[in-house]
């Protein structure tokens, strides 16, 4: 959560301060004074993202038939793309992305990542090994706090606000939630406070609207708790955090579009508004 605070500052000093004002990496005063703080305080920050990026995508047949999942256009750019340009965005540059089916064209695009301004390592599955299952493939890489991705989803979250979040309640896991109208074909979260203090998947009868999105803030220790072979981390990873008490849910209200089938992936690509 951020607060409103009045600054009074000298003249020149606030001359310096919109000097590295430039629109995208420090978007205004505020974010500025923010950045220059953190970097006083040496605050420590997200580096790491991992993106799951290896399905089939069978729900959008025939296009994944030749294109995989995550390289479906919107707006005239991959799906995946827009999550990098998220991730940029925040300065969370070191991206391992888990590739499969059609895993060859995501490396034809991407390449190493400079040209996106972020740096790419790939993780191959020879089977397909679910949420959690991919996880261990890139255990020895994600060796700190990370960030994961379904990389079917578009979403426009606060990074910053969510990967604090996190760490101010020593999570060892916190999920992104978001709402929606019928929640019974999602993952449903229900709050303790801050804490989840259950986790349903699909509910026939769901107890709140408040829907994984796709997003989590991890600690590595939780790979410890994957299963080998194919795993779902929604049903055999989040119940035994949730045991804990060590499971938690971080509402937010940026846009949160599925692609997952033909009808999302249209509806993504009328209501689309890109990262802001």
């Amino acid at each position: 959560m951020k607060e409103r605070i009045t600054v009074t500052l000298n003249k020149h000093l606030l001359s310096d301060l919109d000097n590295l004002i430039d629109g995208v990496s420090i978007r205004n005063r505020s974010h500025a004074i923010e950045f220059l703080l953190k970097k006083a305080l040496n605050r420590k920050k997200l580096k790491k993202a991992y993106i799951l990026a290896g399905g089939k995508g069978t729900r959008l047949r025939p296009i994944t038939y030749e294109i995989p999942k995550p390289m479906v256009p919107i707006k005239g750019r991959p799906i995946l793309e827009h999550t990098i340009e998220l991730l940029r965005k925040y300065d969370v540059r070191d991206v391992i992305i888990t590739i499969g089916y059609l895993g060859e064209k995501i490396k034809e695009y991407f390449g190493d990542g400079s040209k996106f301004g972020v740096k790419i390592t790939y993780i191959e599955e020879d089977e397909a090994l679910g949420t959690a299952g991919a996880l261990r493939l890139a255990k020895p890489l994600l060796d700190e706090t990370f960030i994961m991705f379904n990389g079917d989803n578009l979403v426009n979250i606060d990074i910053e606000s969510l990967y604090e979040f996190h760490k101010q309640g020593k999570a060892k896991a916190t999920i992104a939630l978001t709402t929606v109208d019928d929640p019974t074909s999602y993952g449903v979260a229900v709050l303790e406070g801050p804490r989840i203090k259950a986790f349903l998947e699909k509910p026939k009868n769901p107890p709140s609207k408040l829907i994984n999105a796709g997003v989590y803030i991890l600690e590595p220790e939780i790979i410890d708790l994957v299963p080998k072979g194919p795993s779902m981390i929604e049903t055999d990873v989040f119940p035994q955090i949730l045991e804990q008490g060590k499971l938690f849910g971080y509402p937010f209200e940026g846009q949160w579009l599925p692609t997952d089938n033909t009808e999302r992936y249209e509806r993504a690509i009328k209501e689309w508004r890109g990262i802001t």
